[in-house]
């Protein structure tokens, strides 16, 4: 029998939640398929089997904790009449149910009956160590407790959700008004999602980098009419001949590579007392995925052709939506790109992705007039720029100054293939 364990994941990495097990008890397995879906702070991890046999055992439930190293199922040999043995588990669930259904039944007839008063045994219940520890904290009643697992195993997860449900339906205090507890008004629709792993670790990131950082924010506008151009007469050829769209994108690469080479400081993080110049250009590109964001890097940005640009952040975004992305995708960028435009977003304040101390947001492009001098006007198509920045290194003159480059880089494409 084999064991199946939580694989190392790189650096910073200790722990992670089960997602989803593919796999269930009993299932035969060949070598190579994969058995589990592993959500950590970063990335999702898929687990396979080292070795073909029969899934003989779960060990934790999906929505469980489980550090590296860990063995959390195994496999057994698939050999005649081994794997009938997930079925003989399987054939107690129903009788380790009926407990929990002969007090429904008090209930409704003496529904003064407490949990202490029912006829309960709780060691005949199947329940992990970590469901009847919650269970014992809390004082819940595990016959009372609904089982995800198809063999009707209660996990910690399922006696953490039937916490939250009795939460939901007690009524407030009669002390506290309404005003300040208006979710405790009975009748009154509401739903409990617990926070994603990633989830958590987006809040408490974003949060620190707004605690540890001098955080300030500056704003620019540019006029896209050059580059709406460019991309109008060159898009087809250009799609063509590299298989790619021209975005957006490729252009406000290669204007912050120019502005980073011109003012260093952006391109660089405080290590305690000292500050790191980073004499290279990886460029995180900020994507909106499914379970919250992620910044994958376009690593040596500033070596790259506006094509290898395009292809490498469509393949870095696909990578994203489909949790795909390793470790290595995500580390070590040097400044980020944000682009709220493409959700309708007229204008915003970036929060730094630390150790970073510079974000660029891009926004909406929007026509609007524009005084092409004192007697004519012009509607124009303009987007706002902002960046963030940490005023510990970063003084305000530089960063203005910065983010006027990356506008005049912009509004003047061609000289991007000279200082990009």
């Amino acid at each position: 029998m084999s064991e199946i364990k939580v694989p190392e994941m790189g650096e910073s990495i200790t722990e992670g939640t089960i997602a989803k097990w593919i796999a269930k008890v009993g299932d035969k397995v060949n070598q190579g398929d994969v058995l589990v879906e592993l959500e950590t702070d970063k990335v999702n991890l898929e687990i396979s089997a080292e070795e073909s046999g029969v899934l003989a055992e779960i060990i934790n439930q999906e929505g469980e904790t489980v550090a590296v190293g860990s063995v959390i199922g195994r496999i057994g040999e698939a050999a005649a009449g081994s794997a009938p043995a997930p079925a003989a588990q399987a054939a107690p669930a129903p009788a380790a149910a009926e407990p929990a259904a002969a007090p429904v039944a008090v209930a409704a007839a003496a529904p003064a009956a407490t949990p202490a008063a029912q006829s309960y045994d709780a060691a005949s219940v199947a329940a992990t160590p970590a469901a009847r520890k919650l269970a014992r904290e809390r004082g819940i009643d595990l016959g009372q407790v609904a089982a995800a697992d198809p063999i009707g195993r209660i996990a910690k997860s399922d006696v953490s959700g039937h916490t939250d449900r009795k939460v939901e339906v007690v009524p407030a205090p009669a002390a506290v008004s309404a005003a300040v507890a208006p979710a405790a008004i009975p009748g009154k629709p509401v739903e409990r999602r617990p926070m994603s792993r990633r989830r958590q670790t987006i809040a408490n990131r974003l949060v620190e980098a707004q605690r540890t950082a001098a955080m300030l924010t500056t704003f620019n506008e540019v006029d896209m009419t050059a580059i709406l151009d460019v991309r109008k007469r060159r898009k087809d050829a250009f799609k063509d001949k590299h298989d790619v769209n021209l975005g957006f994108m490729s252009f406000f690469t290669k204007a912050v590579v120019g502005a980073l080479k011109a003012y260093p400081l952006l391109n660089a993080e405080i290590q305690g007392s000292d500050i790191l110049v980073k004499k290279f250009y990886d460029i995180g590109i900020a994507v909106s995925a499914k379970e919250g964001l992620v910044v994958p890097v376009v690593r040596d940005a500033d070596r790259l052709s506006f094509a290898g640009i395009e292809k490498e952040i469509l393949d870095l975004a696909g990578k994203a939506r489909n949790n795909k992305l390793d470790l290595s995708d995500l580390q070590g960028g040097t400044f980020t790109i944000t682009n709220g435009g493409v959700f309708g977003s007229l204008l915003s304040t970036p929060i730094l992705n630390a150790p970073q101390v510079g974000i660029l947001g891009m926004h909406k492009i929007q026509l609007r007039p524009v005084a092409i001098d004192a007697e004519r006007m012009e509607n124009r198509p303009m987007m706002y720029i902002a960046l963030s920045y940490d005023h510990r290194i970063v003084d305000g003159a530089e960063a203005v100054r910065f983010l006027v480059t990356v506008k005049e880089l912009l509004e003047d494409p061609e000289s991007l293939l000279l200082e990009g």
